[in-house]
C-alpha cells in the first residue's frame, strides 16, 4: 500500500532536457573528424522520453508539436585537432614561450593568463597560482578560477596575441566564439528557470515529517543515510514526483547550475526501477556531486558511480567522496582538472563486472599510479549496499588494490579476477542484444576488447544489418563510434533513425522531431571520413574518441576503402594484414570492441560463403574473436533467403546459424520470425549447450538414430513434412547450414 502511494505520480516524470549547444571558438568548427549530431532542429521546451505519456508533465498539458525551424548548425561539430598533439609538443611549446608549468597526473599545471583582467590580481601573483590545466592527451585547457576553457589551438592563439600585443594577461571574454542566437538565449533562460523552479519547490529532509522521510528513504534504499548527511550534501525531495534532487553547484560563486532527479517506478513482479533526469541534459551536465565539500588540502578521494553511494561513503568513512555525473558510462575529460589535487583516488563504481571494467578504463585517464580499485564480487558490493549490510566501508576502501600492474604477474595476483569471472558468468558474457535473441544464445553477449569480422555478399545488406546490430547495443548505453567509409553519415543516420523509430518517417514527418530528439540522446558518434583513408589517421581519431567519450564499440565499414592510400609498392595482402593487426592491437589496448566489415572474394551465386571466403589472407579470421557471415541465397525470392552465421566464437566456441527476415518499411532484420524459420536446437543436444560444436560424424549418427525412432512413431503430420535438422558444421568444416531447414530422409 505504501509503495503504491509513494509511486503515485512518478510515472509522469519527464526528463527535462533543455537544449544547450556548446560554443566553439571561431574557425575551429570545420577541422573535426568526429560528428555528434548532423542537424539541430527547433525543438519543444521539453524532450519527452519514450517511456512517459506524451504531453503530460506533472499533471500539466504541454504542446508537444510545434512549427519546425530547420537550420544547419556548424556548432554541433565536435572539435578535433587536425594533427594529434602529444605531451612532448605541448611542453616544448610552453618552454618556447617561457611559460612555467609542472607535471600533473592527467594535466599540465600552468599559471592562468586570464586572472589579471578578470579579478584585479597582479599578473605575477596569478601566474604563481597555477590554476590553468592543460590536458596532456588533447591539449584542451581550463582555468578553474575564471572557467575559461578552449582547445589547444585556442591557447596557442591567446599566447600569440599576448606576445604580439605585449600584454601580461587577457580578458576571460577573449574567447567569445559564436554569438548566441535569440533562440539559444531563451533556451538557456528557460533551463535556468526550470532549475530554480525545481530547486525552490524541493523540500529538505529535515522539514519532512518523520514518517514520510522514512518512507522515502526506504523506497530509495537510503534508510541508513542520516538526515545530517542529506543536509550536508543539500539533497532534497521533489514532492510532485517523489524524486530525490541532487544539486550541481559550480563556478567561482558556487551558484546552482543544474539538478539531477532520481525517481522510482514500479515494474511487473513488484520490483522497482530507478530512473534519472538531469537539467541541463546529460551531455551538458558535468557535475561532480560532492565536490564543493572537498577541501583544498584534501589529498584522497573516493570516486563513486552514483550520488547515493557518495552519501554512504562520506557518512561511513569521513573521506572526501564525489560521484560521476553519468555513472560508469563515461568520465568526461572536462572533469579531470578538478581531480588533479588528489594523490590517491579510490574508484568504487559499483559491485558488478561492468563497474569493474569501467574502473580500469577510468584509472588510465586519472593516472594508474595514484588509483586504487575496489574489486567487485560477492564480498564487495556497491557502497550503499555495503552500508545497508553493516559492512566496514573504511576497511573496504583501505583494502583496495593498485590499478597499476607489472608486466609479469603470478596466479596469486590473478586469482580474484578469475573468481570474479566464474562467479559472474552472465556479466562477463557481455551486453545482451534485445533485437537479436538468437545472437545471445550463440555468442552470449557483446564484450569489450574483442575484434569481430563481418562479411557478406555485395548488396546483401551488410551495412543495414550492422547498423541495427550496433543500434541495439547503443540503445543499452554502449558508447558507439561509426566509421562509414562507403556511405555518407547523413544516409547512415537516416537508416539508423528509421530502424530506431521502426517506421518510415518520410510518411510521418510530423513525428520527426520527436524521434530525432530521442535518437540524439543516444551515445552515438560518427567519424567524418569518407572514401579511402590512411590507417594512422583513422586510429588517431578512434583513440581520441575513446579518451573523450569512453567509446566501447567502433564499427569500420569497410576495410577495403582504407587500403587506397597505403604504399602501392607493397603487396596489398601485406597491407591488409598490417591494418587488421593494428585494429586487433587497438581493441586489446583500449578495451574497445571493434567490428570490422570486410568484403568477401567473389564466389558463385549458388554457393554459401565460408570463413575462407573473406578477402585476403587467413590473418583476418585468425586475429578475429568472432566471425559473422551474412548468408544470402540469391536464386531464392521467398522469405528466409538471408541468414546470419556465427562461424567463429572465441569466447566459448559455440557456433550456429539462424534465418533473418528483412522488413523493408523499418529497414530492420529483427522482426518476428515465423514458426518454421525459428532457430531450433540440433536433436541430440541437451540443455543450454545445444549449440556446442560437434564433429560432423557424431552429429550425422545422432540424426540417423533420430530418423529411425521417428519411423516407429505414428505422426499426425504428413510424412513429407518429417524432417530432421541439418548439422551445424564447425569452423574447420568450412560452412554451416540453417538449423531450421532439415534434410530429407533417404
Amino acid at each position: 500500500m505504501w509503495m503504491s502511494w509513494f509511486l503515485k505520480g512518478t510515472t509522469c516524470l519527464l526528463q527535462v532536457a533543455a537544449r544547450s549547444t556548446p560554443r566553439l571558438p571561431p574557425q575551429r568548427c570545420l577541422s573535426s573528424s568526429l560528428i555528434r549530431v548532423l542537424t539541430k532542429p527547433h525543438t519543444p521546451r521539453f524532450a519527452i522520453p519514450s517511456y512517459y505519456p506524451q504531453g503530460q508533465l506533472w499533471g500539466m498539458s504541454l504542446p508537444i508539436s510545434c512549427t519546425r525551424s530547420y537550420k544547419k548548425d556548424t556548432k554541433s561539430i565536435l572539435d578535433f585537432p587536425v594533427d594529434p598533439i602529444t605531451v612532448t609538443d605541448i611542453k616544448q611549446y610552453l618552454r618556447s614561450k617561457d611559460i612555467p608549468f609542472h607535471d600533473g597526473y592527467s594535466c599540465l599545471h600552468a599559471p592562468s593568463m586570464f586572472l589579471d583582467s578578470a579579478m584585479g590580481v597582479p599578473a605575477d601573483t596569478g601566474r604563481e597560482s597555477f590554476t590553468m590545466f592543460i590536458d596532456k592527451t588533447t591539449g584542451q585547457f581550463l582555468c578553474k578560477e575564471t572557467l575559461v576553457e578552449g582547445s589547444w589551438e585556442d591557447l596557442q592563439d591567446c599566447l600569440e596575441v599576448m606576445q604580439k600585443e605585449g600584454q601580461a594577461s587577457l580578458s576571460p571574454h577573449v574567447l567569445l566564439g559564436y554569438p548566441e542566437s535569440l533562440e539559444e538565449r531563451e533556451e538557456k533562460e528557460q533551463e535556468l528557470r526550470e532549475v530554480q523552479r525545481i530547486w525552490s519547490s524541493a523540500v529538505p529532509f529535515s522539514d519532512l515529517p518523520d514518517e514520510e522521510a522514512q518512507l522515502v528513504k526506504t523506497m530509495f534504499q537510503i534508510s541508513k543515510i542520516s538526515n545530517a548527511t542529506l543536509k550536508k550534501f543539500a539533497v532534497r525531495l521533489f514532492k510532485p514526483t517523489k524524486s530525490l534532487v541532487f544539486p550541481w553547484f559550480g563556478g567561482r560563486d558556487s551558484s546552482l547550475r543544474g539538478v539531477k532527479l532520481l525517481s522510482a517506478q514500479s515494474m511487473e513482479g513488484g520490483t522497482v526501477a530507478y530512473t534519472e533526469a538531469t537539467v541541463p541534459k546529460a551531455g551538458s551536465y558535468h557535475n561532480l556531486f560532492g565536490l564543493p565539500l572537498v577541501g583544498r588540502m584534501d589529498s584522497e578521494v573516493v570516486l563513486t558511480g552514483q550520488e547515493v553511494d557518495t552519501l554512504a561513503v562520506s557518512q561511513a568513512t569521513g573521506l572526501p567522496s564525489v560521484a560521476l555525473p553519468r555513472g560508469v558510462n563515461t568520465l568526461p575529460p572536462a572533469l579531470l582538472p578538478y581531480l588533479e589535487q588528489f594523490k590517491r583516488v579510490t574508484l568504487w563504481l559499483g559491485g558488478d563486472m561492468r563497474s569493474w571494467e569501467a574502473s580500469k578504463i577510468f584509472s588510465r585517464k586519472l593516472g594508474l599510479k595514484r588509483c586504487s580499485l575496489v574489486r567487485p564480487g560477492e564480498f564487495q558490493p556497491c557502497p550503499l549496499e555495503a552500508l545497508f549490510q553493516g559492512r566496514n566501508l573504511a576497511r573496504i576502501v583501505k583494502a583496495s588494490i593498485p590499478a597499476a600492474h607489472k608486466s609479469i604477474v603470478s596466479f596469486r595476483q590473478l586469482r580474484e579476477d578469475v573468481y570474479g569471472e566464474l562467479a559472474n558468468t552472465e556479466q562477463v558474457a557481455g551486453v545482451k542484444w534485445t533485437r537479436f535473441p538468437e545472437l545471445n544464445r550463440i555468442m552470449k553477449g557483446h564484450r569489450k576488447g574483442e575484434l569481430t569480422v563481418f562479411t557478406g555478399p555485395t548488396g546483401s545488406g551488410k551495412t543495414t544489418f550492422i547498423s541495427e546490430f550496433a543500434l541495439d547495443l547503443c540503445m543499452q548505453g554502449v558508447n558507439t563510434l561509426w566509421g562509414s567509409f562507403e556511405i555518407n553519415n547523413v544516409r547512415l543516420a537516416k537508416i539508423m533513425l528509421t530502424q530506431f523509430a521502426m517506421q518510415r518517417l518520410e510518411e510521418n514527418l510530423d513525428q520527426y522531431d520527436s524521434w530525432a530528439d530521442r535518437f540524439e540522446d543516444l551515445p552515438l558518434y560518427f567519424m567524418t571520413f569518407h572514401g579511402q583513408q590512411n590507417i594512422k589517421a583513422v586510429l588517431d581519431t578512434m583513440q581520441h574518441a575513446v579518451y573523450l567519450y569512453d567509446i566501447s564499440h567502433v564499427i569500420i565499414d569497410n576495410l577495403q576503402f582504407m587500403m587506397g592510400q597505403e604504399n602501392l609498392s607493397v603487396d596489398k595482402f601485406a597491407v591488409q594484414d598490417h591494418i587488421i593487426g593494428a585494429f586487433r592491437k587497438f581493441a586489446t589496448n583500449s578495451s574497445c570492441h571493434v567490428t570490422l566489415i570486410i568484403h568477401p572474394r567473389k564466389e558463385e551465386d549458388d554457393r554459401e560463403l565460408q570463413t575462407a571466403s573473406i578477402f585476403g589472407t587467413a590473418k583476418a579470421s585468425q586475429e578475429a574473436d568472432n566471425v559473422l557471415i551474412l548468408q544470402e541465397k540469391k536464386l531464392v525470392t521467398c522469405p528466409g533467403r538471408r541468414s546470419l552465421q556465427v562461424a567463429k566464437n572465441r569466447f566459448d566456441g559455440d557456433v550456429g546459424i539462424f534465418p533473418l527476415e528483412f522488413n523493408k518499411v523499418s529497414l530492420t532484420f529483427s522482426g518476428p520470425v515465423k514458426g518454421k524459420h525459428k532457430l531450433r536446437k540440433v536433436k541430440g543436444d541437451k540443455g543450454e549447450g545445444s549449440d556446442n560444436e560437434e564433429s560432423l560424424g557424431e552429429t550425422l549418427k545422432k540424426e540417423e538414430t533420430t530418423v529411425k525412432k521417428e519411423k516407429l512413431v505414428k505422426l499426425e503430420r504428413p510424412p513429407k513434412a518429417t524432417k530432421t535438422p541439418r548439422a551445424v558444421k564447425s569452423p574447420a568444416a568450412g560452412k554451416g547450414t540453417p538449423e531450421g531447414e532439415g534434410k530429407k530422409q533417404p
